[in-house]
């Protein structure tokens, strides 16, 4: 049988910490930051966790961790 593929796509976007769970970037802080508020820019700048509901599915594009 031949070896899975990483999705090389999700490889850029997620990374696999220490614990088990995956980190991701905050979604909408690419552009058009000007009409967002102060507090949403600064909280945009941080990792968060990917949900648990979303955790297979990263899981899956990424067979090696």
């Amino acid at each position: 049988m031949p070896k899975m593929k990483t999705n090389r796509s999700a490889a850029k976007r997620f990374k696999k910490t220490k614990s088990g769970a995956y980190k991701r970037k905050r979604a909408t802080a690419g552009h058009i930051m000007t009409h967002k508020t102060t507090k949403r820019v600064r909280r945009l700048r941080h990792t968060t966790t990917v949900s648990h509901s979303d955790l297979n599915r990263v899981k899956g594009m990424l067979p090696n961790g």
